[in-house]
């Protein structure tokens, strides 16, 4: 499924339109729970209408595609294992152990906003709901996703009762933390998320409601046919790209003149809306494209090889922006107050060109990407061994 490939390297590509502010923001990774990865006011300048626009766009919507197409994907691992006469999960329980490794390394050696023990987990608790009922999951579905907006609805107003209206200052990031990231080393940032790990991994737990529900829907899509280049699919996306956009530009929007205090409800609430219409639009960009170019073939690359795009994209704003690496963002964030926004974007559309040509070159030598690769051969040494022990018993 060409457009499945597409829309994951379209969803790797938005996840580090949101990241790359929280490397190069004050406190980097810590700045995101106090503020300081916040865009302050707009005041009308070029520079900050483009970054109000660019972190708009991209806040929360990608990573809900992302979300959704994880759980497609699981869905397509489940008819694989059906097809062969496989037991399941079986050795997909394996997979997301691996990927809850791999997600753990990920945030005590590069990034602590990592999505990938989060997505593990909620895996593990969707491909056991494969096993049942189309009615069960719906109403899990349902209270998966009334329990998510009733938490962000609570906590939403009581930041508005309590709040100040003013959490994009980021007048809280502590001195220390700031200047940890800006000049301190990799060993002491990997003892700073160990110490604070519980703090930076709230995020899955305070999400799981939605993480499960937008698995869920991607399994509810593949199934539909959403994906699929016939009539069926393009009759489904061209709903996605009406309910998705009609009803979740105008939401997040609202959220977003709301103020930093309605920030949960657009991030997590009204984003995911927004997702749903953004596989609509591209799906509907991509069924135009009559002889692929340069940028889809690119896009079909980054898709297939993932998960190293991922984890690529954050080690290179890691050694770019942190203070062990080039420090950009300390020179230019601090120092040079006429770089900014221009510089981050800039960052971030280096780092994705960067992505689609070398993703493109390596699938012309390598079947797969280099974590990928190494996901397999782990897999395989596994299965092999519980094969081994089966026997044996």
């Amino acid at each position: 499924m060409p457009l499945l490939d597409v829309l994951r390297g379209v969803a790797i590509l938005g996840t580090l339109m949101t990241n790359v502010w929280i490397f190069t923001g004050p406190g980097a990774e810590w700045g995101v729970l106090s503020g300081g990865t916040s865009a302050g006011g707009v005041t009308g300048s070029a520079g900050d209408v483009a970054e109000a626009v660019f972190r708009l766009v991209a806040d929360g919507k990608f990573l809900s595609m992302l979300t959704i197409l994880f759980g497609a994907g699981l869905a397509i691992q489940y008819r694989s294992a059906e097809r062969r006469g496989e037991p399941w999960p079986g050795r997909y329980r394996w997979r997301a152990l691996f990927l809850f490794a791999e997600g753990t390394v990920h945030f005590v050696l590069v990034f602590a906003w990592d999505v990938l023990m989060g997505y593990a987990v909620t895996a593990l608790f969707t491909a056991w709901l494969l096993t049942r009922s189309a009615r069960a999951r719906r109403r899990v579905a349902v209270a998966a996703a009334g329990l998510h907006l009733t938490l962000m609805g609570l906590l939403t107003a009581v930041l508005v009762a309590y709040g100040d209206g003013d959490a994009g200052a980021g007048d809280g990031v502590s001195p220390q933390v700031v200047d940890l990231y800006a000049h301190g080393s990799w060993a002491d940032q990997i003892a700073f998320r160990l110490e604070n790990a519980v703090a930076l991994r709230l995020e899955p737990v305070l999400t799981f409601g939605l993480l499960l529900f937008l698995f869920l829907l991607g399994v509810r899509l593949l199934r539909a046919g959403a994906f699929a280049a016939d009539g069926t699919g393009r009759r489904i996306r061209a709903r996605m790209l009406r309910w998705g956009l009609g009803l979740g530009v105008p939401l997040n929007a609202a959220c977003a003149v709301g103020g930093e205090d309605w920030f949960l409800l657009g991030r997590y609430g009204a984003a995911p809306l927004v997702a749903v219409g953004y596989v609509g639009l591209i799906g509907a960009v991509v069924d135009r494209v009559r002889r692929p170019g340069p940028l889809t073939r690119g896009l079909t690359s980054l898709g297939r090889t993932a998960l190293t795009g991922y984890v690529l994209q954050n080690l290179l704003c890691v050694l770019v922006s942190y203070g062990f690496g080039l420090g950009l963002a300390a020179r230019l964030g601090e120092g040079g107050r006429g770089w900014e926004p221009w510089w981050v974007m800039g960052l971030w559309a280096s780092v994705s060109v960067l992505l689609l040509v070398a993703s493109t070159l390596w699938l012309r030598r390598f079947p797969a990407g280099p974590l990928e690769a190494v996901q397999r051969w782990a897999l395989g040494l596994a299965g092999n061994r519980s094969t081994r022990a089966g026997r044996s018993s």
